[in-house]
């Protein structure tokens, strides 16, 4: 029986409580390859990883082959095929993105260091705390034997709920939406894009929306969206985050056949910045992946797509002493 190791990062947190029995109850590797986690967290987090062990332990899970609960990030993080990194200080209803960047980008970089010291140069890392793109940055930078296709940054949370937002205007399942993406920052400049949709079994949907309609509720309504859940929850999304990590991965290691938007480091077609993991429309198999070229974009499109890098731009600015 072969396994694979997933580490997780803040494994004692909301998002990877939720992610844990998300991916365990899922089918992302075949019935063959069992998981072996490894739950990374601070000492004092301790006493609530091990009662998230006991947890997993009572759910009997099929696909689990054992589970790791560490402070060590060289115990975490050695021999990974996969490491998600989900730990970070969340973002509080009234604070400052400046702010959150700052709190949480020594984190990375000390978890960058760590994995290029201890971690096969193989291993695949999902950037998933927030500023989540520009510390992909940060994790990039220092993890120069990760090759840096290796590294992503989540985007898919923004990208599924521009599907359900657009799905129930034009009341279509969820799962018929095609071709919807999301460029640049995971933050309230990034740019849903439905200009080259595709809608499974309706040739003609054009006539349920119009340019007002995506301008003034549709993009907005996405863009700040994460903020509209922190005012009703008090909180950051937890289990919608989760479910979007989850996708990110089988993904990664699965491939799809949609068009997909991660953040990533890379040179381009659309005269955006390579220095910044910026997300950009992606066709993705089980080896890489790659830009989707040449699309045609309008100059109001182009303005949103230069709006979300420059703010990228000023983000790596601001952690410059990090890189």
């Amino acid at each position: 029986m072969k396994k694979k190791i997933i580490t997780i990062t803040g494994a004692a947190g909301n998002i990877a409580y939720s992610l844990i029995f998300r991916l365990l109850s899922g089918q992302i590797f075949p019935k063959n390859i069992k998981i072996q986690l490894n739950l990374l967290d601070i000492p004092e987090s301790a006493k609530i990883l091990k009662g998230v062990k006991y947890e997993i332990e009572d759910c009997a899970f099929k696909t689990l082959d054992s589970i790791v609960t560490t402070d060590s990030m060289e115990v975490a993080f050695g021999d990974s095929d996969y490491i998600l990194l989900v730990g970070a200080k969340p973002r509080i209803k009234g604070m400052q993105r400046s702010d959150l960047l700052l709190d949480n980008a020594n984190i990375f970089k000390d978890q960058g260091i760590a994995i290029n010291k201890h971690c096969k140069d193989s291993v695949r890392i999902i950037v998933v705390g927030n500023p989540a793109n520009t510390n992909a940055l940060i994790v990039s930078h220092h993890t120069p034997k990760i090759p840096p296709e290796n590294i992503t940054s989540l985007m898919r949370l923004d990208q599924n709920r521009a599907k359900s937002i657009f799905a129930s205007k034009i009341n279509v399942p969820v799962p018929s939406i095609r071709r919807l993406i999301v460029w640049g920052n995971h933050s309230a400049t990034q740019f849903p894009d439905i200009n080259n949709v595709q809608v499974e079994g309706l040739d003609n949907f054009d006539n349920k929306y119009n340019n007002d309609w995506i301008r003034e509720d549709f993009i907005p309504r996405v863009q700040n969206r994460g903020a509209e859940i922190i005012d009703y929850r008090g909180k950051s999304s937890a289990a919608s985050a989760a479910s979007a990590v989850y996708d990110h991965l089988n993904c990664i290691i699965n491939g799809s056949g949609d068009w997909e938007s991660m953040g990533v480091l890379t040179t381009n077609t659309y005269n955006i910045s390579s220095e910044i993991f910026y997300s950009f429309p992606l066709n993705v198999n089980t080896n890489n992946y790659k830009v989707i070229e040449n699309l045609e974009i309008s100059e109001l499109s182009y303005s949103y797509l230069k709006t979300t890098e420059e703010e990228l731009i000023n983000e790596r600015d601001i952690i410059k002493d990090l890189l």
